[in-house]
């Protein structure tokens, strides 16, 4: 097995809250990330394929079709965005970190015919990553509900 990673970058700016939370709690929980103004990050993602090499051409993926598909799904998405405003997958959610990994696992899931997703790994900052990986029974490592479900529920 090879595994093959391709690094995209993107810029946007978010910011956490929860309705369900009072104005106090979010500040105590949040701090400064809960500014409703937002603030930004220079976000890096990397993308992991595994797989055999093709024998005719010597690649786990064409690195030329992962490119495109990154800037398709992720950049042409997120890059110079509101996350909380701009990028309706996220409704209803908080744009941390986890969630934008879990996210852009599920958009780029069954769009890599070549090898097989493997890991999305998304930086915040250069100390601050979060990370899905494939587990040994085939599903991503990302899981509970979604803040929009709780909403639902509650």
């Amino acid at each position: 097995m090879i595994r093959v990673t391709r690094k995209v970058e993107f810029s946007a700016a978010h910011f956490y809250h929860n309705p369900n939370f009072s104005a106090e709690e979010n500040r105590r929980i949040f701090g400064k990330c809960n500014n409703p103004h937002g603030h930004g990050h220079n976000y890096t993602v990397e993308v992991t394929v595994a797989g055999e090499p093709d024998p005719d051409t010597g690649m786990v993926v064409n690195l030329k079709e992962l490119k495109e598909i990154l800037e398709r799904e992720i950049c042409d998405r997120m890059d110079h965005r509101h996350l909380n405003y701009e990028v309706p997958e996220l409704a209803g959610q908080i744009p941390t970190c986890e969630t934008l990994a879990a996210l852009i696992w599920r958009l780029l899931d069954g769009k890599i015919t070549r090898g097989f997703l493997d890991r999305v790994r998304v930086y915040e900052s250069s100390d601050v990553f979060a990370e899905c990986t494939l587990e040994p029974n085939g599903r991503a490592s990302h899981s509970g509900e979604t803040l929009g479900e709780k909403v639902r529920r509650a």
